[in-house]
């Protein structure tokens, strides 16, 4: 007797999970970063990087997830990640050094796959008139992945400072840390679980000589009839002939496709030059340097989670309404003013201890005797000078205290700024990138296109997070959202003069208005 399946939209919703966890993963992070600096006193490139790996790991695995899983099928690949989310979480939970914790994250960052794997296989399985909606599902999950774990950190940081029994026992009070990272074990056994609850992809099954089965599924799916339909479809498309892989990519850096290559490498560069991902991972971090403090960093964060949701469905709501290139053109906008507003915020921001509030820190008072009344016009000179009496250690443990007590400045400014961004880039560049990508490019070369703009993504988002604390360190708060800023002007122009509109337009219209010489 056949077992039966759940619904084609519960399934959905399992495989969808996948995009909570990794959410979840790649934002928990910003709660950690001081507590690793110090705990395995790295430098700031080594924070970069350690924040960083995972998009590597991701870039790496997102080139060969495809192939793998047109080999072994989509169920064993995805049930593969969600046990390497499991995995990478109790190593980072229990790394005894640095590089261990490395490894881990880089084990995470290769889950990170589902990414490309999760939306193929929702495909796969939903009928066409709910494919987008299906396919949604997993987009948004991923956003509120990133609010849970900013809310996971702040209770875990509440549990930690309250030192109550049971978290002393837990070792919370001591291993806050380790605790935040840990927790992702919880959605990611769960989705491990739930993921033996599916079926294979009957697509995998039919081009794979096991009709039968594929046959069963799609009855289970969506009934006899749409069995019969889907059949006939993929039988169809089995027999079209696949252009080989190098024919391809010589095709997509061919003179003809200069256009619409050089669009979709902008828009892979502007998403993450932008400065996302330095603020997803290092919100608490960018709080702390606007002086608000430990605890309202963390609870600022989750601010970033919110608006990130609400945005999101705002821009699922009108990106078929109002169109792609005005989204990006109101987001690059926002984009601009907040970063903006944020540099701006710091630019006048001055940093000045009195007597009283050195003998309140806890530190050797004699140590920050030449500081006392002196005004400092910026976060680097003031820096500097802390860190000619105290070691490096000393710093890092203080650096939020001693910024809270000195710093002058308009701490409002720099959150209405951050969640500007925020909004600006979650009702624009964040869902519009992957929808562009889908639309500009040819069927026939469509997966190894967005495989290379992926990959620049990637090398871009690497790139960003692992200089962010260097930056802030050497150049400054100020001048390092002033460059985001800076990057989004850029970004609007390249899109108000390259982009065209896509909106309403079918596949066909699109590749004959950007590539030349196609005949419909």
């Amino acid at each position: 007797m056949t077992k039966a399946l759940p619904s084609s939209f519960t399934i959905a919703l399992i495989v969808s999970l996948g995009g909570f966890v990794f959410g979840f993963d790649a934002s928990v992070i910003s709660g950690v970063n001081s507590y690793v600096s110090l705990e395995f006193d790295i430098n700031e490139w080594q924070l970069g990087f350690l924040v960083g790996v995972p998009t590597l790991g991701a870039a790496i695995a997102s080139l060969v997830a495809g192939t793998v899983s047109d080999r072994i099928g989509r169920r064993k690949v995805l049930l593969s990640i969600a046990g390497l989310y499991v995995v990478s979480a109790l190593l980072s939970a229990l790394a005894s050094s640095y590089w261990v914790l490395v490894a881990a994250r880089t084990l995470g960052g290769f889950a990170f796959a589902s990414l490309v794997l999760a939306p193929v296989y929702i495909a796969e399985i939903s009928t066409a008139s709910h494919r987008g909606k299906m396919i949604s599902i997993n987009q948004f999950n991923i956003v509120i992945g990133i609010s849970a774990a900013y809310f996971a950190n702040y209770y875990l940081l509440n549990l930690a400072q309250q030192g109550g029994e049971w978290a002393t026992a837990l070792g919370i009070t001591d291993n806050v840390w380790r605790w935040m990272l840990g927790i992702e074990v919880i959605p990611a056994a769960l989705f491990l679980l739930l993921l033996t609850r599916i079926p294979e992809s009957p697509r995998f099954l039919a081009l794979n000589n096991q009709k039968e089965q594929a046959r069963q599924v799609l009855i289970q799916l969506h009934g006899e009839r749409a069995m019969l339909h889907e059949m006939a479809e993929i039988e169809e498309k089995s027999h079209h002939k696949k252009a080989r892989l190098l024919d391809s990519f010589k095709e997509l850096f061919s003179s003809k496709m200069r256009k619409v290559l050089s669009i979709g490498i902008i828009i892979a560069v502007v998403q993450q030059i932008t400065g996302v991902n330095a603020i997803y991972f290092y919100a608490p971090t960018i709080f702390e340097q606007s002086g608000v403090g430990t605890n309202a960093a963390f609870a600022q964060a989750i601010w970033v989670g919110i608006i990130n949701v609400l945005f999101t469905v705002v821009a699922m709501l009108l990106i078929d309404k109002v169109g792609r290139k005005p989204l990006l053109i109101v987001g690059l906008t926002g984009i601009f003013i907040s970063m903006s507003l944020v540099s701006y915020g710091f630019k006048n921001a001055t940093y000045q201890l009195t007597a009283e509030q050195v003998t309140q820190l806890p530190i050797e008072a004699s140590k920050l005797d030449h500081v006392v009344g002196v005004n400092y016009a910026d976060d680097l000179a003031f820096k500097d000078a802390i860190k000619e009496s105290l070691s490096p250690r000393e710093f890092k443990v203080n650096e939020a205290k001693l910024i809270q007590s000195a710093i002058n400045i308009q701490p409002e400014l720099v959150l209405f700024g951050i969640l500007g961004f925020v909004a600006s880039f979650a009702v624009s560049l964040g869902p519009v990138m992957w929808v562009l990508l889908a639309e500009i490019f040819p069927n026939h070369m469509r997966g190894i296109a967005i495989a290379v703009t992926g990959l620049i993504n990637s090398a871009v988002s690497f790139t960003v997070q692992l200089m962010f604390p260097w930056e802030i360190n050497y150049l400054g708060t100020a001048m390092t959202f002033l460059l985001c800023g800076i990057f989004a002007v850029i970004g609007l122009f390249l899109v108000m003069y390259l982009l065209p509109e896509t909106k309403s337009k079918s596949l066909e219209q699109i590749e004959l208005e950007l590539i030349p010489g196609r005949v419909a």
